[in-house]
Parts: C-alpha cells; sequence; structure tokens
C-alpha cells in the first residue's frame, strides 16, 4: 500500500489505496457537469455522504464544449425505443470485458482501462504499464478528474480521454455524481450501462468507498479509492443489478493485504453501485 498522505493537487485519485478514518486523504468529488460545486450532505443522504462532503478537496469540474454535446447526443441515443431492441434475453447481458488483475497496488486505474477496452475490441493481456503511462498513473493512483494526458484535446478527465483514443468512435463521457446520488442518477445510470452493453461496450466506474458507506464486494469497510469496470446488467431486474470487474480481484495478498476476499468479477445493485461512485462518477 502506498503510504498516507495529504494531496497538495486539486486531481481525484483511485488506487485501491486504503486507508483509516484518522488518517485518510482529502479527497474530491464528482460535480455537477455544469461545473457547479457538488452540494454537501443534507437530511436523507447516502451512508458516507458526510464524509465526503468533508473530505472534498476538488471543486467545480468542467466538462468541455465538445464533451457537452457528445454528452447530449449520446443521451438522446440511449432515450429512443429503439435502444431496448436488443434486451429480449433473459439474465445478464454482459459486453464481453476480458479480466486482468493489477499489477501493483496503485494500478486499478491501468487494468479498468485495458478491461473496459477489451468489452469492446475483445483484445486480451494488453500492458498495464503502457496504459499507467498514458493515464500519468502516480503511486497516489490515476486521477478521476485535474489531469491532462498526452492525447489530442485533452480534458482533464484522463480515462475518458485514454478510452476515446484507443477506441476512435466510442464516445465516452465522464458522467459525474454528487455525494448523494439522486434517483434521477440512479435511473441514468440504468440507462447508461443498458446503452453501453447493447452497443458492447463497458464502463469504467470510479468508486469512492467511505467507513460506513457501501462498499464493493470483499472489500473492507474502510476508505477507498478504486475504478473498476461494469461490463453489463440483469436484464429479468431492467438492470437493477449490474456486473463489474474488479482488478483487486486475482491479486496477492502480499500486494493488498485484503485481495484474498475480492472476487474477480461480482454482480451488485446498481444503485448501490451509483452510490459508490457518489462524489465522482463513471465514465460511459
Amino acid at each position: 500500500m502506498p503510504p498516507t498522505r495529504t494531496l497538495a493537487r486539486a486531481a481525484v485519485l483511485g488506487a485501491a489505496v486504503l486507508l483509516t478514518a484518522a488518517t485518510a486523504l482529502p479527497t474530491a468529488s464528482g460535480a455537477a457537469a455544469s461545473g457547479a460545486t457538488p452540494p454537501g450532505a443534507a437530511p436523507g443522504a447516502a451512508p458516507g455522504a458526510d464524509y465526503k462532503a468533508a473530505h472534498d478537496t476538488l471543486g467545480p469540474q468542467r466538462l468541455t464544449p465538445a464533451q457537452r454535446r457528445l454528452a447530449a447526443a449520446k443521451q438522446a441515443a440511449a432515450d429512443r425505443p429503439a435502444a431496448t431492441a436488443a434486451r429480449a434475453l433473459a439474465g445478464y447481458r454482459l459486453s464481453g470485458a476480458l479480466h486482468q488483475s493489477q499489477q501493483t497496488s496503485y494500478w486499478c486505474g491501468p487494468a479498468a482501462l485495458v478491461i473496459t477496452q477489451s468489452a469492446h475490441d475483445e483484445v486480451a493481456g494488453r500492458s498495464q504499464q503502457a496504459a499507467a503511462t498514458l493515464l500519468r498513473t502516480t503511486t497516489a493512483g490515476t486521477a478521476w478528474y485535474g489531469v491532462d494526458i498526452d492525447v489530442p484535446n485533452p480534458t482533464g478527465y484522463p480515462m475518458a480521454d485514454a478510452l476515446n483514443a484507443r477506441l476512435p468512435g466510442a464516445g465516452y463521457v465522464p458522467r459525474a455524481l454528487p455525494y448523494t446520488p439522486t434517483a434521477a442518477d440512479k435511473a441514468a445510470f440504468r440507462q447508461h450501462i443498458t446503452h453501453d452493453t447493447d452497443n458492447d461496450y463497458a464502463i469504467a466506474g470510479n468508486a469512492w468507498e467511505v467507513p460506513g458507506g457501501p462498499h464493493l464486494v470483499g472489500h473492507p469497510n474502510v476508505e477507498i479509492f478504486h475504478w473498476v469496470s461494469i461490463d453489463g446488467y440483469n436484464t429479468d431486474t431492467a438492470a437493477g443489478q449490474v456486473d463489474y470487474l474488479d482488478p483487486v480481484g486475482g491479486v496477492s495478498t502480499s500486494v493488498i493485504s485484503w485481495a484474498g476476499a475480492v472476487p474477480k468479477s461480482a454482480h451488485i445493485s446498481s444503485d448501490t453501485l451509483t452510490t459508490i461512485m457518489g462524489g465522482r462518477g463513471y465514465v460511459w
């Protein structure tokens, strides 16, 4: 595990980094796409929302004009009734992402990039080192926002930029979430995973797990920043449950002490996963 430290920069990092509540990293939220600072916790807040509000340091995020246009076009496509035509099969519908275990304690982002990419092009075994270089991953992890990578017209969202550079025409866009995702946020995530899966793409999800809040399967009840690849949904529940691939699965306990309890793939309530990503977001 990287040692605990105070972040002096604004970038949000995800590295399967494990922290105690007493020595937690200040981190940052996924603000609304409009650039407004996300609201703090309030009555009816999600479990862990108060903690996230107290430890958020990022401030407003901005989508570029091109990202706004792309997000609107992609949402319009997801809204079209034709997008439901391929959902007849019962049970889980998967995009077919190929799992990789992260090779260091802080390479969940690079592993999630190659896993998410593989859902569409079905190429296994890509280099996590190359992905880490592209994402500008450090020992503190991979940024959610605030880092421009070496691609044409970077936007500050490295995962979205990397996926679009590697999968031309994919049209990946970031969706930031407030500390307490609303019913509309949860409905949008169900629609987005359905749309992406039906079109043979996976979603890169940026989890912010905190003490007292919900956690991914096998993760301990402490603060963890983590990237996963969400690669399918349950057709029987209208995407009420989703399937995700966890880069910690298969990692030696000598690298991440709690990895032994983590499966390579797991099912989880889509609403729970949206809450886990609250204050961060996902790339769809």
